[in-house]
């Protein structure tokens, strides 16, 4: 079980942490943003597989940024998984 933070840019939320677990996304919090939503967004990919959730939330856009705190999630579990398979 391992703990990431990622800075994400371009959006509201200032950070996002997550633990990944054999592949599996758990413990996403969200600081700054849309609280209800965000939350939401966590209690939705609770155990999910991280490639899954990358799958459905990369692209997604808030407002015309070109990015949203859903696709700045993916990114960061994208550079999650790309550390954790060279660490292995």
């Amino acid at each position: 079980m391992q703990n990431y933070k990622y800075r994400p840019q371009g959006v509201c939320s200032r950070q996002i942490t997550f633990t990944l677990d054999h592949g599996k996304v758990s413990n996403v919090k969200f600081v700054g943003g849309c609280p209800g939503n965000l939350q939401a967004i966590g209690k939705l990919i609770e155990g999910k597989d991280a490639k899954e959730v990358i799958a459905l939330l990369r692209g997604n856009d808030c407002g015309g940024k070109g990015t949203s705190c859903a696709d700045q999630l993916a990114i960061g579990l994208e550079r999650a998984l790309a550390a954790e398979e060279k660490g292995a």
